[in-house]
């Protein structure tokens, strides 16, 4: 249960230092000169860059009752494959998690099945209120709320419950924030306007920037009338990122947003070859929304990257634009994309650690976990700056076998992924009988 990294260049904590790790039991016990240690596996990491894991707080990986489009076990391969060494998951499953039973049954499969490290959401329905004022958040990542873009029980837009919600839950709520009752009425008017001809360049039309500000002014307006702990999942527009602030430090923050490594790749225009592959609610906008979103990452306004990684079949994909699902594959790539934009010279490697380890571990309170730092859990990625690669069907991990990066060409690699302080990925291949740890929680994320 020891390894020992030496001549690694580390990305951690605002600096870049050449050294060695030396784990030992899972943790990370000597960050330093550590030649007179001996480790069962030992990692000459010269020239190569090691950084924290990746944490990614938004994933959709379909266990249970919809694992035809992946499930915990594959798509936590793709995870670690890509240097993500913990995620937290959404409860819109089949059944959808709105009660304590349904959410620990989400945790024993990934006790036996998860690559990565794990937590699960609380689902919020119309009428279970009662049940997520039980959620321990110590062993809870947080509540989320669909304040827009689902169906059913799911959709949570009632004004007075959410007031209800807003000033008594005591934990971090995420929200899926979209005008629904707009996407609606835009929907059946495109429907009736263009019927099976319509294709994907709509859907940015349809959920518009109003359809997306409504939505997150009403929840940033409940948690500051509230004083809630309230985290806007992927920000889709320029107008948003002005709905938060940069003039605390993170930790003491109430409001926060994140940005999805979708919606920092594409624009409007990549609708017409790749289609309904990149139809994700909030829906991909335009360029200049794009470059407000990076300006804001870049900023300090928006504080986190995930992918939003939800898998879909390719049948699913290749029906009509109305009837095909939005969501799509990408935690495989996400951490090698942002990498991309360093080579491009828009974001520093330190940034990029910040915004896929340090914060999300900050924002959630996360235990020992999104630092290189001793007495720290040993989750590391190290990473070949220079080993360009091209992503295709024979290397892509995630159950559905296909990815919106498909053709690429990206010029850094992942190379090994160390999850707890053990060996889950290397020379391309994820090992078999691995698995990782619940995600535990300091204190109530309030």
């Amino acid at each position: 249960m020891s390894i020992k990294i030496f001549n690694a260049k580390i990305v951690n904590e605002g600096l870049v230092t050449e050294g060695d790790v030396f784990i030992q039991n899972g943790r990370i016990e000597k960050i330093g000169p550590s030649s007179d240690r001996k480790a069962a596996t030992e990692i000459d990491a010269a020239g190569r860059y090691l950084l924290p894991g990746v944490i990614d707080d938004q994933v959709h990986f379909r266990e249970p009752g919809l694992t035809h489009k992946g499930n915990i076990y594959s798509e936590s391969r793709a995870a670690v494959a890509g240097g993500v060494t913990s995620f937290m998951e959404m409860p819109n499953t089949a059944p959808p998690v709105f009660n304590h039973r349904l959410l620990e049954d989400k945790y024993e499969i990934a006790a036996r099945s998860s690559a990565a490290n794990y937590s699960f959401y609380m689902g919020t329905s119309n009428d279970n209120f009662e049940e997520i004022m039980k959620t321990d958040l110590s062993k809870v990542c947080g509540l989320k709320i669909f304040m827009g873009s689902s169906t059913g029980n799911l959709l949570v837009d009632d004004p007075a419950l959410l007031e209800k919600i807003f000033s008594s839950f005591p934990g971090i709520i995420t929200t899926h924030c979209e005008y629904e009752p707009l996407v609606r009425q835009r929907t059946q008017e495109f429907k009736e306007k263009y019927g099976d001809t319509a294709t994907a360049e709509l859907h940015p039309i349809i959920r518009n920037e109003e359809t997306c500000y409504l939505s997150s002014s009403m929840a940033v307006g409940l948690a500051k009338k509230h004083g809630t702990r309230l985290h806007v999942l992927h920000i889709s527009t320029e107008k948003e990122t002005h709905l938060f602030s940069n003039d605390l430090p993170l930790e003491k923050k109430n409001v926060t947003a994140e940005a999805c490594i979708h919606h920092l790749w594409f624009s409007d225009a990549d609708y017409a070859t790749l289609g309904n592959l990149i139809k994700w609610n909030p829906a991909i906008k335009t360029a200049a929304d794009r470059e407000g979103i990076f300006k804001a990452l870049l900023e300090d306004r928006i504080d986190v990257i995930a992918t939003d990684h939800a898998p879909h079949t390719t049948e699913e994909k290749e029906k009509p634009f109305f009837d095909a699902p939005s969501g799509g594959p990408l935690i495989q790539h996400s951490l090698v994309a942002m990498l991309e934009f360093y080579h491009q010279g828009k974001i520093s490697l330190e940034k990029v650690v910040r915004k896929m380890a340090h914060n999300p571990a900050i924002l959630y309170r996360i235990e020992d976990r999104g630092f290189i730092r001793e007495g720290y859990w040993a989750d590391l990625v190290l990473v070949d700056l220079n080993n360009p690669w091209t992503i295709s069907k024979e290397n892509i991990l995630a159950k559905c076998g296909w990815s919106p990066f498909e053709g690429n060409t990206f010029r850094s690699k992942v190379v090994n992924t160390i999850v707890s302080g053990r060996m889950v990925y290397e020379d391309g291949k994820v090992a078999e009988g691995i698995f990782g740890k619940r995600l535990g929680f300091s204190r109530l994320n309030s």
